[in-house]
């Protein structure tokens, strides 16, 4: 289990809250690193390389989702953005910025401490059921945690990469996106289809030729998403 040795920044203004988010994951053995902006928030994440990273959106400065961008362009660490309303906007352009999650305040430590469990399960390595995949263009090998198009290789976020795969072991088969919700985001997670949705936009801006006119991962009106070649 993921506990002793997991470390997690997270990256709030508010001292009050930062406080009892830090006090919460440390009843959870978790170590917790704090930063109250946006700059020192990238200046702890090149000291401490955490696991997991929480970041609220609304930063003096340096703004959750810019932060977030930041991030994203070299480390694929799992990101849970915070929002302080359940804004539809806000949601999306977090998820969109390169987050895996969201959680909207004021939430429960325990919903926290689920969803950070939630991450943390889904970056243990995939079990494959088959050593390579093919798709067209498209490559994936599962026990390396590669994929390539056109012989280029991808850099795809962890929960890009698991969404790809269940979708890839399961070829033509059309999953809905409460069944992807539980498959890659765990079947604890109570979440709703902006995150398939949105990952399922981002992927697309890497695995496709044409993003707008998808050849592999493929929309099934009213049912949800599937590969093919």
């Amino acid at each position: 289990m993921w506990g002793v040795g997991t470390r997690i920044l997270a990256v709030e203004d508010d001292e009050r809250i930062r406080s009892a988010v830090k006090l919460a994951l440390e009843d959870e053995g978790w170590t917790v690193d704090e930063a109250g902006s946006g700059e020192e928030a990238i200046d702890l994440f090149a000291r401490s390389a955490p696991d997991v990273v929480l970041i609220d959106i609304m930063l003096p400065g340096i703004d959750g989702f810019e932060l977030c961008r930041s991030l994203r362009r070299n480390s694929d660490v799992p990101i849970v953005m915070v929002t302080a309303r359940n804004d539809t906007h806000d949601v999306v352009a977090g998820l969109e910025a390169g987050a895996d999650d969201y959680l909207t305040k004021p939430f429960a430590p325990k919903e926290l401490s689920a969803r950070i469990r939630a991450l943390l399960r889904r970056i243990r390595p995939i079990s494959p059921n088959h050593a390579k995949l093919t798709f067209g263009d498209l490559e994936i090998v599962p026990d390396e945690g590669k994929v390539t198009r056109a012989g280029e290789e991808l850099h795809l976020t962890k929960t890009e990469f698991r969404l790809l795969c269940e979708l890839a072991q399961n070829p033509g088969r059309v999953f809905s996106r409460e069944s992807l919700l539980d498959k890659v985001w765990g079947y604890d997670y109570f979440g709703d289809g902006r995150l398939v949705d949105v990952h399922v936009r981002r992927l697309r801006t890497k695995v496709e030729a044409d993003p707008a006119n998808p050849r592999h991962v493929v929309t099934v009106r009213g049912l949800g998403y599937r590969l093919q070649s």
